[in-house]
């Protein structure tokens, strides 16, 4: 059984629940090998947890699945010619397509998404259009290759997701039995659907301030992708 290259690109600033959640359950893929990189196998600062031995994207040949994870460092990731360049190239040449959170605004800069649906956290979706894609609000959204998930902790439905369309739903399940994945949060207030009105103006609030920048950068990747 051939193995299953499974690889997660880091950048500065990447939110760490956002890969780790996924690698936890990846990694446990029969015949599967997840490979964290970054540019140049630098080291990655997440939150204040720093991430150490890391392969180089560039030494990277091919994989059957990429997996970006999003973060606030989305915003200069996807400016950044010579990441985005080896997230490209290992896109294209990927069985599947997928991300979480905001790395979905990466995957949509390779320009490998448009015209798909795609999902990001609810925050910054609509800066999913500019580039052309097509924004989908629910926690998992598939379409065909491409398997994206929501905020943060929607990775691990994400991954429990891709898990059952690479080696089957039994064991998906088993996993998830292993794990205890059995979310029972003491607030509703996981959505902006939700949540008290009050806690949705507050952290909309704390958002607005990276809001600016990163519809910059949105709209400069845009430009060059849809070139």
């Amino acid at each position: 059984m051939a193995e299953i290259e499974i690889v997660i690109p880091l950048y500065p600033g990447v939110t760490h629940l956002d890969f780790t959640g996924p690698h936890q359950v990846l990694s446990r893929v029969p015949g599967g090998r997840v490979t964290v990189a970054s540019k140049g196998g630098q080291d990655i600062e997440a939150e204040g947890l720093v991430f150490t031995r890391l392969a180089d994207l560039a030494a990277i040949e091919r994989c059957d699945v990429i997996c970006v994870p999003g973060g606030f460092g989305t915003t200069e990731a996807m400016l950044d010619e010579a990441f985005m360049a080896e997230v490209t190239r290992l896109a294209k040449g990927a069985k599947y397509l997928t991300s979480v959170c905001t790395g979905s605004l990466i995957l949509a800069a390779t320009g490998l998404i448009r015209g798909r649906r795609a999902a990001c956290h609810w925050a910054w979706r609509e800066l999913l259009e500019p580039f052309g894609v097509v924004v989908d609000e629910s926690r998992v959204a598939r379409d065909g290759n491409l398997i994206t998930g929501g905020g943060v902790t929607a990775g691990l439905d994400f991954a429990f997701t891709l898990m059952a369309e690479l080696a089957g739903e039994t064991l998906a399940q088993s996993v998830q039995l292993g794990l205890e994945y059995a979310p029972s949060p003491p607030f509703q207030a996981g959505r902006p659907e939700i949540a008290p009105p009050q806690i949705v103006a507050a952290v909309k609030a704390l958002m607005a301030a990276q809001m600016d920048g990163r519809r910059e950068a949105v709209e400069a990747a845009s430009r060059l992708t849809m070139a």
